[in-house]
């Protein structure tokens, strides 16, 4: 097997990486990426082919598992009941709970919320160059999610902060003060929402964390831990991507041209699809394989771990034609931004609505919407999303 080296956060791939992945793909499906000790999949086949293999799975396995320093304890409480980190039969217990009180009927009604927050948001926008990230991007999904659950609006500023100290565990930058931090954040987010959740208990509502609190009790299905870990799986998932998946895809409209013209009705789905393709907000996600396995002409042993590569699945050629070009007319075909198998994102609905609804209305009210910056991606692999989008209306 063919191995490569590429530094995740050599300044030049955090900005483009692309290019690499192109190479890659066009050598074969399957590489070792020397500088993360494991095969990555490179192609749109070797990335769907392993999401939906239930021979591999996020779970870490028994022989694989290592203890988890001290100071790690509070973040690890939470991963250790996320389902996002488990299989069946705990991911089936917890994925079924959650689709049930996350609905289409619940999502289609945020849709006049939506509409309205959209409004206000841009009402605010400053005459000066102002970053939409801060403004528009962000605030978009995680006033929604806030919505959503029945979190308080007003602590939408502290979610972001927990939320963007878990998160960074998982970027190839994580250092001992990058734990640190998660481990703060992760005590603070389940000491505000175990209490949180005794409130709504003694005072239910018609939001998400009341419909889980009810199925719990109802079936016994989900312990206080689980409850917890699944309402900031849900938090920070529903907003992190979201911020990302809107910035670039507002970085492309802008810097290709297709903006308004894109953004009408009869394409708004074709475009969504195509920004989601095109620059998604996660490039990585890693398996486990459960058993000795052969896929694409590799052996692979029981516990090897392998890096399916979303951002490079996006643009292989043999499934959309000049695949490096953005092009907002193009036919669906499913991509790999929302993953795929038992982990597809179960937050996909929510994310294309607030899309759909977020990136007409800013196009339509700020018709003369322009970069008023260079916007430059953060080093934050495998996440990929901006540090800043200055604009000027």
């Amino acid at each position: 097997m063919p191995q490569l080296s590429q530094s995740p956060t050599d300044p030049a791939f955090v900005q483009d990486p692309y290019p690499f992945y192109a190479a890659a793909r066009a050598r074969g499906d399957l590489h070792f990426w020397k500088d993360y000790g494991m095969v990555a999949a490179f192609s749109h086949e070797a990335v769907q082919t392993l999401l939906k293999d239930r021979r591999f799975g996020r779970e870490v396995p028994p022989e694989r598992a290592q203890a988890v320093p001290d100071h790690l304890a509070p973040w690890q409480a939470v991963e250790a009941h996320s389902m996002l980190e488990l299989e069946p039969p705990r991911h089936t217990r917890l994925r079924s709970l959650v689709l049930r009180a996350f609905t289409s009927r619940a999502i289609a009604a945020l849709a006049a919320d939506l509409e309205a927050l959209c409004h206000q948001l841009i009402d605010r926008f400053p005459d000066a160059p102002f970053d939409l990230l801060d403004a528009y991007c962000t605030q978009v999904p995680v006033v929604t999610i806030c919505r959503l659950l029945g979190v308080p609006e007003a602590m939408a500023p502290k979610l972001l902060d927990w939320s963007h100290a878990m998160v960074a565990m998982y970027q190839a930058n994580r250092t001992r003060r990058t734990e640190e931090d998660a481990a703060r954040a992760s005590a603070d987010f389940t000491a505000f929402l175990r209490d949180y959740i005794e409130q709504r208990r003694a005072d239910p509502r018609e939001d998400l964390i009341t419909r889980l609190i009810a199925a719990e009790e109802d079936g016994t299905r989900l312990d206080a831990d689980e409850l917890i870990a699944t309402c900031i799986l849900l938090l920070n998932a529903g907003h992190e991507a979201t911020v990302h998946a809107l910035g670039n895809g507002v970085k492309t409209l802008l810097e290709t041209g297709t903006g308004r013209d894109a953004l009408q009705s009869d394409r708004i789905d074709r475009t969504v699809e195509e920004i989601l393709r095109f620059d998604p907000p996660l490039h990585m996600f890693t398996r486990y394989a459960y058993e000795d396995a052969t896929v694409l002409g590799h052996d692979f042993r029981r516990g090897d771990e392998v890096a399916l590569l979303l951002g490079a699945a996006n643009r292989d050629p043999a499934i959309w034609p000049e695949a490096e070009r953005f092009d907002p007319a193009r036919e669906i075909r499913t991509n790999s931004a929302f993953g795929g198998g038992l982990h597809f994102c179960v937050g996909a609905p929510l994310a294309r609505l607030e899309m759909r609804i977020a990136l007409p209305i800013l196009f339509d009210r700020c018709p003369g919407l322009h970069l008023a910056a260079p916007p430059a991606y953060s080093d934050s692999y495998h996440f990929h999303g901006l540090t800043a989008l200055m604009v000027e209306t």
